[in-house]
């Protein structure tokens, strides 16, 4: 894989286990790029063990007064620098590809997955997490991966030169074999400290991305409250921990760094009172010594590699764990699901939708209404609904009955199941093709995303066609932002259509970007429409007439709204009230408010006095309101 070649056309299917699974699963499909790297790492240190040789036959032809053979030397250190320089320059270039293409693979990898959970992703990882993994974590995983060739070369080279000075020089040479190993291993004691100490300035980096990116999204709310100093000041303080962190972490390395050279600067300063001795006794010539000098001289630059290979692997050990675990979460569990004989054909158009843990049943065609009480389980429920609930590799699982407890704030690990599948047709929505769910079931979620450009490109999303846009727009009632955008475009353009939205739709009101992601959504036209409050930021009036363009849009087709306004429950054909995370009654929007007292309280904000007056007796409701006068 070259560098021209990216995007991988399939990035693979990774081990997600661990993170060290993780990095030899990188390290598998690297490996013809590994192999070059090594090839060209091994012309590199080749020709840098092989150099103080040169230089000492170059010696002795000297001192023996012999030009030919010195001739011949002059000839080897020129092939030899050709060796180095050609091996060096390629080394490089390969490396950098391993680099890159290895990064890339996991950015790929990343990608795909957030765009196979989509907002589900958030509820299990934290944002800032997500972040850190697809920038600072990429970089680091692909460093020990391109590093990993480098090594292995100077592990090469150094094994070449000792095996050559006790065949060259055996006195001397037996003296470097065993010096250069221990010089090689005396950090490895250290390491598992600056391992912890490296993990712990990480996990300090990526809780302060994790607040810094939390802080940024919810600026404009901190401005409005008077919070932005108190969570600047926090941000602060984070930061100062992690630079406490990171000098802690750098002393660690130092040590090592200067291990690695006062080591090899005793056993050289070793070699040459040993050596020198040994020639003054007439035991080498001149010409061993200079290559014993000159090769443990040498042996400086590879053992380097070392010290790399060691902070590459324990930079990119946690970097690789973060990423394998976002990777390994999954829509469900398939051990959870019964073995399916074949491939899971397409249900039938006209369907009824159906959610078997809650009991909810969403006849085809029809526009239903879903209350609950806690808007924390109405949005997993939508998701749920869309064949967006997910599990770890652990099994984990957002509980749709659950707390919330644990959502966001780092990705904790959930024990409950998910349970069934939502069935649509008949077929569960996890057994279908993930381009064939996302097809078929369509779910906004309370705060979606408008992408910058222009709002023809933002309508222009695959769509039955069966819906214009003129026609969703004025469904969501979205005359005015129209009329917003087409002020606010530079001179020239005259049709809304080609007027620029800003980054999120910054520029917009938040009732206006919810009205243009709804617009979305109905010009998809999808067999099922699943809307999380699509009209919470938005006006009663425009509130109102958003409930009859999407009743008559929508006339026919499958539409399921989780609100809590009687405008849009006044509209629906159906409401199910969801109580505990089960379905606790059935019925129109009025039926349900006179008969059931936690649907009225859910949807008119009853305090629990208002209830307990409101089935009170006349007579009972007089003796209760001299009560409460009395107490007052």
């Amino acid at each position: 894989m070259q560098i021209s070649d990216l995007p991988y056309p399939d990035p693979g299917v990774p081990d997600a286990r661990s993170g060290p699974r993780f990095l030899l699963w990188l390290g598998r499909g690297q490996l013809g790029g590994q192999l070059k790297s090594l090839a060209w790492g091994m012309l590199h240190f080749g020709g840098v063990a092989g150099l103080p040789y040169a230089v000492g036959l170059g010696v002795d032809a000297v001192v023996d007064r012999e030009p030919n053979r010195l001739l011949l030397v002059g000839g080897l250190l020129l092939l030899i620098g050709v060796a180095i320089s050609v091996g060096d320059a390629m080394l490089h270039r390969t490396a950098v590809t391993n680099w890159i293409t290895a990064a890339a693979r996991v950015q790929q990898l990343l990608a795909r997955k957030t765009a196979e959970l989509g907002s589900a992703l958030t509820r299990r990882v934290a944002a800032g997490e997500v972040v850190a993994v697809s920038t600072g974590d990429v970089e680091k995983i692909g460093w020990f991966v391109e590093a990993v060739s480098r090594f292995l070369a100077a592990v090469f080279a150094i094994v070449l030169v000792c095996v050559g000075l006790v065949f060259y020089a055996p006195e001397l040479g037996v003296l470097v074999a065993v010096g250069v190993p221990l010089i090689a291993l005396a950090s490895l004691p250290l390491l598992p400290r600056a391992t912890r100490r490296a993990d712990v300035q990480r996990e300090k980096a990526g809780k302060a991305t994790e607040l810094a990116s939390d802080t940024v999204a919810g600026l404009r709310v901190l401005r409005g409250i008077g919070g932005e100093e108190l969570f600047l000041g926090r941000y602060r303080e984070a930061s100062q921990e992690v630079r406490r962190a990171a000098v802690r972490s750098a002393r660690m390395w130092a040590l090592i760094s200067a291990i690695q050279v006062v080591l090899p600067g005793l056993l050289l300063i070793t070699v040459v009172w040993y050596g020198a001795s040994l020639a003054l006794d007439g035991r080498i010539a001149v010409g061993e010594l200079v290559a014993a000098f000159s090769a443990v001289a040498t042996l400086l630059y590879p053992l380097r590699h070392f010290e790399e290979i060691a902070m590459a692997y324990s930079f990119s050990r946690p970097s690789a764990k973060r990423a394998a675990r976002v990777l390994s979460l999954t829509r469900t569990d398939p051990a959870e699901r019964p073995a399916q004989a074949g491939p899971v054909g397409e249900p039938a158009a006209g369907g009824d939708l159906y959610d078997p843990r809650t009991g909810l049943l969403v006849p085809a065609g029809r526009f239903t209404a879903v209350v609950c009480g806690d808007p924390d389980l109405a949005g997993r429920l939508a998701e749920r609904l869309g064949g967006h609930a997910m599990e770890d590799g652990n099994g984990g699982d957002p509980d749709v009955t659950g707390d919330g407890a644990g959502e966001g704030g780092g990705g904790s690990d959930r024990e409950a199941k998910d349970g069934p599948s939502v069935l649509l047709g008949g077929v569960a929505l996890d057994d279908l093709e993930l381009d064939t769910a996302r097809r078929l079931v369509l779910v906004q979620d309370k705060d979606p995303v408008l992408l910058s450009g222009t709002l023809r490109e933002l309508l222009d999303v695959p769509a039955s066609g069966a819906v214009e846009s003129g026609a969703a727009l004025a469904a969501a009632q979205c005359a005015d932002v129209l009329d917003a955008l087409l002020q606010s475009a530079p001179d020239g353009v005259e049709d809304p259509m080609d007027a620029r939205i800003t980054e999120r739709g910054r520029s917009l009101s938040g009732g206006q970007r919810q009205r243009l992601a709804l617009a979305r959504s109905l010009v998809t036209d999808p067999e099922v429409l699943v809307l999380d409050e699509p009209t919470s930021a938005v006006d009663s009036h425009t509130e109102a007439r958003i409930a009859d363009g999407i009743a008559a849009l929508r006339g026919g087709r499958t539409t399921v709204v989780l609100a809590s306004s009687p405008l849009l429950l006044d509209r629906a054909d159906r409401v199910v009230l969801i109580d505990g995370g089960t379905v606790a009654a059935v019925g129109t929007h009025r039926e349900l408010l006179h008969r059931e007292p936690l649907y009225r309280a859910v949807v008119t904000r009853e305090t629990d006095e208002e209830q307990r007056l409101a089935g009170l007796g006349l007579t009972e409701l007089e003796e209760a309101l001299t009560e409460i006068e009395e107490s007052a």
